[in-house]
């Protein structure tokens, strides 16, 4: 074999990687039952397949081939420590016989692996804040320092997380399933939130430097791809409408600067239409099946916007239809507080402040910053200095996020002047 036959057999083995891994590795943790592991199997068969092919050539299936090579030396593996024997009576019965067709294995029950891989590091006896670091480190691949470093966590409290909701699925014996119909619903809640959390850290991060961060979105968009292709109900595509829509606005919520450029202000020729059409055509297949749900109304909240021209065009009294009929499946301060910003656009400033001021005093939102922002707006708006200032200041000592920290002191600066 030649240099460059070589190389090219090395390039289609990182090919592969790049493309296979995560499903292989679901693969394996249905077959092995341990998520360490699995994840060991995995590296020691793209070691073997760089050591192999070019000897051997590529083979015909590689995806089997990973598979039943990183099967083999984990069992290998498992009796050469002499651990084998002690293993769980449950798993040794999980791991087929060796003499299995694992091609036919894999074409059988492929998808269902990432789907069963998703519900499992989603399951809702895991800590939230393990659900999301164990499936981007399970499903998307991330590595542990991208995950801390996208949650501004220390690596080793990330690690130690991640090790935590592995040996919490060992020890509850978390089944690895997707769940039956009449638990799906419940379960699917907890795999769209945890993917709606991630997306939202990517989109709009909770503290930190930078106004955005694509690399995490991006990955949130990719699982609610991937749940859609495996699992199309209404909620799974409403969310992937969502987040499509919202993410076609990217290129305009900064300035050259990095400065945030509110929706109002934003220049709209910069956002991704093709992202907005691909949403929309989702946000109507998630509607007409009439088991549409939250994301799927916040879908269609979010398409309102991206049909009109500019701000002054948006149609702002279908915005609190769509709000009005959210409130009533999931009520939310969070979602009122939107309410009163689509009233305040609506009808007048007056109406929104009054209702954002009626959020406040029932003690609801009192340290989330967008309100006092919202109110700190409503307020300017309506040329009360002196309550915008103080609504300014309150926000500023709430957000972590460097980009809206300017913001607000800009408009601080603004008042004064």
């Amino acid at each position: 074999m030649t240099q460059h036959d070589a190389k090219q057999i090395r390039d289609t083995v990182d090919a592969l990687y790049r493309s296979e891994s995560r499903r292989v590795l679901a693969t394996l943790i249905r077959l092995l039952g341990d998520f360490d592991i699995a994840e060991e199997a995995l590296h020691e068969a793209f070691r073997a397949a760089v050591k192999q092919w070019p000897v051997d050539g590529v083979p015909a299936n590689p995806r089997a081939w990973l598979v039943s090579t990183g099967r083999f030396k984990a069992i290998d593996d498992l009796r050469r420590t002499s651990r084998f024997d002690a293993l769980d009576e449950s798993m040794v019965e999980r791991i087929p016989a060796e003499t299995e067709d694992i091609a036919a294995l894999l074409d059988e029950d492929l998808e269902d692996d990432r789907l069963r891989l998703i519900f499992t590091c989603c399951h809702p006896a895991l800590p939230s804040d393990a659900q999301i670091a164990l499936t981007l480190r399970e499903v998307c691949g991330l590595t542990t320092e991208e995950i801390a470093r996208a949650f501004l966590t220390a690596p080793p409290t990330l690690a130690q997380r991640i090790v935590r909701a592995k040996n919490k699925i060992k020890i509850a014996r978390i089944p690895y399933e997707v769940p039956q119909r009449d638990a799906l619903a419940e379960r699917l809640d907890s795999v769209l939130r945890v993917i709606y959390l991630v997306f939202n850290e990517g989109y709009s991060p909770s503290s930190g430097s930078s106004l955005t961060r694509h690399d995490i979105s991006a990955e949130a968009i990719r699982l609610g791809r991937l749940l859609v292709e495996l699992l199309p109900e209404p909620e799974a595509i409403g969310l992937l409408a969502l987040m499509l829509i919202q993410e076609s606005r990217r290129p305009a919520r900064a300035s050259p600067d990095g400065e945030l450029v509110l929706l109002d202000a934003q220049d709209r020729s910069l956002w991704n239409r093709a992202m907005i059409a691909e949403g929309q055509q989702l946000i109507t297949r998630a509607l007409t099946s009439r088991r549409f749900g939250p994301y799927s109304l916040q879908a269609a909240i979010a398409a309102v916007h991206a049909d009109a021209q500019d701000a002054a065009a948006t149609d702002w009294a279908e915005i609190v239809g769509l709000y009005d009929l959210l409130l009533r499946i999931e009520p939310s301060p969070v979602i009122e507080l939107n309410r009163a910003v689509a009233v305040a656009m609506r009808d007048d400033a007056a109406a929104g402040l009054a209702l954002v001021d009626a959020l406040l005093a029932r003690g609801d939102l009192v340290d989330y910053h967008l309100a006092h922002a919202a109110r700190a707006d409503l307020c300017r708006r309506l040329g009360k200095t002196t309550d915008a200032r103080a609504a300014y200041e309150r926000a500023l000592e709430l957000t972590r996020l460097e980009p809206e920290r300017r913001f607000l002191q800009r408009r601080l600066s603004e008042l004064a002047s």
